[in-house]
């Protein structure tokens, strides 16, 4: 097109204009900034005895009084941004990339029979703070039952630490807010679905509500292990999460080696670990996962 048909034709159409928002909305936006500034949110979680972190761990927030200029200041600028189409931080390519992979390898994996009598079983390992002495290094095997309904057990193993080696066992009582296996198997498979569920059970929590959704999906894995469908749908709803990236040496909390995915900063970051090769899930930087099954009585291990 020469430059005469270009200026005819910049003529015969209308000027693009402004964005302008109704005044209405500009109002209800800065009620919600203020809101979302003043706001309390819950005080963060506390750990397990075992040093597992919670499923959720919100941190609070202060009340702070805004001066005018500095609440006019933070409306402008969501006014401007809102305005100007911005977007949400999006996920490590790398990151969901793998998560996908892994996604694939859980869901290829068999599912076992499972009867509400029965038991699942697992065996940790990991670390526990001894005030004032220093850790204590410990290898964990829970007893839990399937539907929830019966007493567990513990059994707890020092290793090495302050504490000094030896074992003890501790009956874990039928907890109404403990998720059982059967819960944890009605999940959602549905991608988008499970997604949801995550996503609006941990608003309003954690250092920021991508890592409290984060901790909620890892705070299950260990058990999905044995659900493989449950299992590659928490991975795929972790590959929707941004924040997530990779990291190529990884270990878990027994040293075994493998490749990691992270999340958080500071005291807050978490790694999960996988195998390098056949991308089973090892655990994470704090609790090893040593071992998973399913048997007929508190005690007993699995046959293998």
């Amino acid at each position: 097109m020469n430059p005469v048909d270009r200026e005819e034709m910049a003529r015969l159409l209308p000027s693009p204009g402004d964005p302008v928002l109704p005044s209405e909305r500009l109002i209800q936006m800065e009620a919600h900034l203020m809101r979302e500034i003043t706001q309390e949110a819950p005080a963060r979680g506390a750990r397990s005895e075992a040093g597992e972190p919670s499923p959720a761990r919100p941190r609070r927030r202060l009340r702070i009084a805004v001066p005018v200029g500095v609440a006019a200041a933070a409306v402008a600028t969501v006014l401007t941004l809102a305005t100007s189409g911005s977007r949400q931080p999006s996920p490590d390519p790398e990151a969901v990339e793998l998560l996908n992979r892994i996604a694939t390898v859980a869901a290829a994996h068999n599912a076992p029979a499972v009867r509400d009598d029965q038991y699942v079983y697992t065996v940790t390992q990991g670390m526990q703070e001894i005030q004032g002495e220093g850790r204590d290094t410990f290898r964990r095997s829970d007893w839990q039952a399937v539907d929830g309904e019966r007493d567990g057990l513990a059994r707890i193993t020092v290793l090495a630490g302050p504490s000094g080696k030896g074992t003890r066992d501790m009956k874990l009582e039928a907890d109404p807010n403990s998720t059982t296996y059967r819960e944890l198997q009605a999940l959602p498979t549905d991608t988008d679905k499970l997604y949801e569920r995550v996503w609006t059970a941990t608003e309003g929590q954690g250092p920021t509500h991508e890592e409290a959704a984060l901790e909620m999906i890892g705070s299950m894995l260990r058990n999905a292990t044995l659900l493989p469908e449950v299992d590659a749908a928490l991975y795929r709803v972790a590959a929707r999460v941004p924040g997530v990236t990779v990291v190529e040496d990884a270990k878990d909390a027994a040293g075994r080696a493998g490749v990691g995915l992270a999340f958080g900063d500071g005291d807050e970051r978490e790694v999960w670990v996988f195998g390098e090769k056949a991308l089973n899930y090892l655990g994470s930087g704090e609790t090893a996962l040593l071992d998973v099954g399913v048997v007929d009585e508190v005690g007993v291990t699995p046959a293998r």
